[in-house]
């Protein structure tokens, strides 16, 4: 889950996993697999950035330090 926020300010969580595409219209839209589209105030990157942070911490994503150690 990420944490995002809505145009009216209010935060709320998202299923990462549910996430189909993230668009600039300028506005940032997250279109999830569902077909639901959600208007946020982040931006492209920083969703990105959230879901490999939350990747990596449900280790979905290998932890880049350990792959540079070959311990993957």
């Amino acid at each position: 889950m990420i944490s995002v926020t809505r145009l009216n300010g209010k935060n709320f969580v998202v299923n990462s996993e549910l996430i189909e595409i993230v668009e600039s219209t300028p506005d940032t839209v997250i279109t999830l697999i569902t077909g639901k589209k959600i208007i946020v105030l982040e931006s492209i990157d920083e969703i990105v950035e959230k879901t490999v942070k939350y990747r990596k911490k449900i280790s979905l994503l290998p932890n880049i330090e350990k792959i540079q150690r070959n311990e993957v």
